[in-house]
């Protein structure tokens, strides 16, 4: 039997085709994301590790000391190791260009800055400063914007998270070239920023819809940019051609 052969999409085609399932993906997690905010779940949950004493966990070593503290300096240090990879790349980054390893470097610091601006202007406040929780907040959703509930604030949406999520952008740029490793870099990614986000759960820092709504915000954020580099380079060629002509 004769082999088939399957001609290659055209590159427009097939960033074409990631597009909409890019797209696809961010509209169904935003629809999931958003009812399990309006289950009311968050509470629930806060309370399986608080009590009005507190949470009793909040300054366990391993917790605070380990999966907050130390996580937080391993994702400097990644960072540190992607930013001198843009020019010494190692491993699978060596298949990618050196605009595209600079590109998901800066993606990674914007997605941080995103999450730090959101944080900036929230209102509302942590799950340990509530009154059920030994605190002095009323609960209000961080949907409820403007709305102060007597809390430190700024808590929405989840920082720490936000330290391995930022790592999302590695799965946009490698899955062209690296399909393979770019899953295992997204199941990495998503594995380490839910382990965040349970310990600060745990601690009391943050409800798990904090830690939901902060990937979909890096995932937005990072696919935007992927997708929209690309376009701003067929624009500029366009543009010159108008010119020319």
């Amino acid at each position: 039997m004769l082999p088939v052969h399957v001609p290659e999409l055209p590159t427009t085609t097939r960033q074409a085709f990631a597009w909409r399932q890019t797209l696809a993906t961010t509209v169904v997690l935003f629809v999931l994301i958003a009812a399990w905010d309006l289950s009311g779940l968050d509470l629930v949950m806060a309370r399986w590790f608080g009590s009005p004493a507190g949470f009793a966990l909040r300054d366990h070593w391993f917790w605070s000391t380990v999966l907050h503290e130390g996580a937080r300096r391993v994702a400097w240090a990644l960072q540190l190791v992607l930013l001198l990879a843009i020019w010494w790349p190692f491993g699978v980054l060596r298949r990618l260009s050196r605009r595209e390893r600079a590109g998901m470097f800066v993606t990674a610091m914007l997605i941080l800055l995103v999450i730090s601006g959101f944080k900036t202007i929230d209102t509302t406040s942590c799950p340990w400063d509530l009154a059920e929780f030994g605190g002095q907040a009323s609960y209000v959703s961080h949907w409820s914007w403007g709305v102060r509930d007597g809390g430190a604030g700024h808590c929405f949406p989840a920082g720490h998270a936000s330290a391995a999520f930022c790592f999302l952008p590695g799965y946009f740029w490698l899955r062209r070239t690296a399909p393979r490793h770019a899953r295992l870099w997204l199941a990495a990614t998503l594995i380490a920023a839910m382990t965040l986000g349970l310990a600060q759960q745990v601690r009391g820092a943050h409800y798990l819809s904090h830690t939901l709504w902060t990937g979909w915000i890096s995932w937005a954020v990072a696919s935007l940019v992927h997708h929209g580099m690309p376009l701003r380079r067929r624009l500029r060629h366009a543009l010159r051609r108008a010119n020319h002509d």
